[in-house]
């Protein structure tokens, strides 16, 4: 009897399609069942060959060899996943396999993880796609049911195909001539060279800042205060002697209520999270990174399998999903969020278009809770959290708008205009999910207050007069989150014109959802940027990087531009070939512009510490969790650590101890700017067993490695990510 091969992209998603399969002969590589043979890659399987592949004259990095254009770009079995690929390539053989189900990710990626691993077999049957956006044993039988025919998928394949070969076209022949050129560690991409081109503008921005004094005036009467403004309603003001004028002249004077204007005002619920959105929210409210907010995103659909697909672009849902509504409200109906639940399942869904929008779904709609009830206990805290924003999202589109009543005061002293705002809450809504209801005015200077009831043309004094001076404030420095929104909409944040930013926006920006964070990550672990606190600020590194990378390759719209000819390719509008023939002529053009360059770069973080391996000296550099020294020198690679930050908390002040130092001089510091604490390691470690603190110790030990194994798959995702593994990016 013949059988199905259905390849799933990891492990846990490949036993889950087992046992909704009735697959139970586990062989330790795959799970068989009378009528399905479930297998898994492991992230990628195959990828695009190393250049060392090609030619042994690429085993050395050397200007002359560039640029690097192989023929055809060959496919090679990635060594750490080898025995996994021999066991699928075999049982994509065997003589009872009669076709091959693509169970990868919903997505360009995951498309090329299955194909590229079918192409290398050589295998040559009839291919269907599983396209599901839930990983719920109900999604994968409905999905079963409704397989797509492969032939369907074969343009996504092609543009998955020329997105790999771009990045290795242009991102490792701009690299290594950097590298070469410039005797450095210098790394750049068609997304990583734009994003980390508008860190170091926004910190030019930032230092080149002059701060203009201005003042704003307030009038005190009765019960409320009043705000002077111009004419164009703006209250600064950037003339003091003009400033004093007004208060002067005010002082103690009658004033008139010139016009009242009252509005009942609708403001309806943010719409649905895509993973940028998400993200986002996730880093201004909890701090975590966006590679981290992927990851537990990653172990909400796969493994808890009660959110839907993460890797989305879209916030809105297709008109078949709102049938689905009433069993996914009832799996939320837990906790706090019963009674809302509950409440909604008593009335008709109003399928509006704030939430219901077939044209703004792509490949896969919103986040969105999915019909299965969660065992909140399995969560972690980070995982609670984040479910906890989906629900809270997911149930806000369905509650009716928050509804108040606006009201605007003008006042006219001394014929000078000064308002007051003020607010009457009709109906919470949707804003009773949250705790505070946050400030909708427009005007920063102008808050608002609850007003007394008054009339058109009512008097009033000026008890007090305050006149206020402030300061212009430079644009803020990014963090995650505010660079996830610079990255998504490149144009707002950078001038680049009218026809340019259209395409920016039309095209998403820089990169997609499924890649900004590990962009970011890429950046952090090159050096090229570090953290502040929050802040994210370009290194020297960083700064000198974006001066000698070539022009083009800094600006978001070459990546906008391939983007869009992707989706092209994708959707069978544009000729893959020609798209490979324009980037080998890009590459070529990148690497003429390098070799042109007549720039220096300067190691400017030199330790006084020689390298114990070649003799150099040692770079200092930052990464995300503290500092390290490492060798100049690319091909040696030593690395050591200087400082690392610990979760252990300071006696004294709570705040995080750092870790300086090596063996017996191994000390604990405090971080925290006004105290002293500092202690050796030993007596420390040994003071904290006393108290029984090693089990909590092994614990977080144990749970680090877990996450750190998360991510690790996370990665493994990435084929770019394989091609650049043996590179080293160590200096500053």
């Amino acid at each position: 009897m013949s059988k199905v091969l259905v390849l799933a992209e990891k492990p846990s998603v490949g036993r889950d399609l087992a046992k909704v399969l009735k697959c139970n002969n586990n062989k330790g590589s795959y799970i068989e069942g009378s009528k399905y043979i479930v297998t898994w890659a492991m992230g990628h399987l195959v990828g695009l060959m190393d250049p060392e592949g090609y030619d042994n004259k690429y085993k050395e990095w050397k200007m002359e060899t560039l640029p690097m254009l192989p023929k055809y770009m060959k496919l090679v079995v990635l060594k750490k996943t080898g025995k996994q690929f021999n066991e699928v390539k075999k049982l994509m053989n065997r003589n009872d396999v009669s076709e091959i189900v693509i169970a990868t990710d919903a997505g360009r990626e995951g498309e090329l993880v299955a194909r590229w691993t079918i192409e290398k077999a050589g295998v040559k049957k009839p291919l269907k796609r599983l396209w599901i956006s839930s990983q719920t044993d109900k999604a994968i039988l409905d999905g079963f049911r409704n397989l797509k025919d492969g032939k369907e998928y074969e343009n996504l394949y092609r543009a998955a195909v020329c997105r790999a070969e771009a990045d290795w076209l242009v991102g490792l022949n701009v690299t290594r001539a950097l590298t070469c050129k410039y005797n450095a560690q210098l790394s750049a991409g068609r997304v990583q060279s734009p994003t980390l081109a508008m860190i170091v503008q926004r910190e030019e921005e930032i230092r080149n800042f002059k701060p203009k004094p201005y003042y704003t005036i307030n009038a005190k009467t009765k019960g409320y205060s009043l705000a002077w403004v111009n004419k164009d309603n703006n209250g600064r003001i950037f003339d003091e002697d003009f400033a004093n004028k007004i208060v002067s002249k005010i002082k103690g004077a009658e004033g008139e209520i010139a016009n009242i204007i009252s509005t009942n005002k609708k403001k309806f619920a943010p719409a649905l999270y895509d993973l940028t959105e998400l993200q986002r929210d996730a880093n201004k409210i909890f701090g975590y990174s966006a590679k981290q907010t992927l990851n537990i995103m990653q172990r909400l659909y796969e493994n808890h399998k009660i959110l839907t697909y993460p890797r989305t672009d879209s916030r809105y849902v297709t008109t078949d999903i709102v049938a689905t509504i009433p069993d996914r409200l009832k799996a939320v109906a837990i906790g706090e969020y019963r009674s809302i639940a509950d409440d909604l399942l008593k009335t008709k869904i109003n399928a509006h278009k704030g939430f219901v929008d077939n044209s703004k779904v792509s490949d896969h709609h919103a986040i969105i809770p999915t019909e299965e009830k969660p065992n909140l206990s399995n969560l972690s805290s980070e995982e609670r959290k984040i479910y906890d924003l989906v629900v809270k999202r997911f149930l806000s589109v369905l509650l009716p708008p928050f509804e108040y009543i606006q009201t605007t005061i003008e006042g006219k002293i001394e014929n000078e205009k000064f308002i007051a705002k003020g607010k009457v809450i009709l109906s919470k809504g949707w804003k009773k999910l949250y705790d505070k209801l946050e400030d909708d005015s427009s005007e920063e200077d102008i808050k608002e207050q609850v007003l007394p009831k008054l009339s058109k043309g009512n008097k009033f004094v000026v008890e007090n007069v305050s006149l206020n001076k402030g300061e212009t404030k430079p644009p803020a420095r990014f963090n995650e989150g505010t660079l996830l929104s610079a990255m998504e909409n490149p144009h707002k944040y950078i001038n680049v014109g009218k026809e340019a930013a259209k395409t920016l926006g039309e095209t998403g920006g820089l990169g997609t959802v499924a890649t900004r964070a590990d962009i970011i990550e890429k950046l952090f672990n090159s050096f090229v940027i570090e953290k502040k606190g929050k802040e994210i600020v370009p290194t020297s590194k960083g700064k000198q990087l974006i001066e000698l990378v070539p022009t083009e390759l800094k600006t978001p719209l070459l990546t906008a531009k391939w983007e869009r000819q992707l989706d092209e390719i994708a959707k069978g509008k544009r000729d893959w070939n020609g798209f490979i023939r324009e980037m080998k002529n890009y590459s070529i053009a990148l690497v003429e512009d390098v070799k042109g360059g007549n720039s220096k770069f300067v190691h400017d973080n030199k330790t006084g510490k020689k390298c114990p391996n070649c003799g150099k000296y040692l770079l200092e550099v930052k990464g995300k969790n503290g500092t390290m020294n490492v060798c100049q020198d690319r091909e040696c690679g030593y690395r050591e650590n200087v400082a690392r930050l610990t979760n252990a908390r300071c006696p004294e002040c709570k705040k995080k101890l750092e870790i300086r130092g090596q063996g017996e001089g191994k000390i604990y510091v405090c971080t925290g700017a006004n105290c002293n604490f500092r202690e050796k390691a030993s007596s420390f470690e040994k003071r904290f067993d006393k108290k029984g603190k090693v089990d909590k110790r092994e614990t977080q030990r144990i749970m680090a490695k877990m996450k750190k194994e998360a991510e690790k798959e996370a990665i493994e995702d990435n084929p770019f990510a394989a091609l650049l593994g043996n590179m080293k990016f160590d200096e500053k």
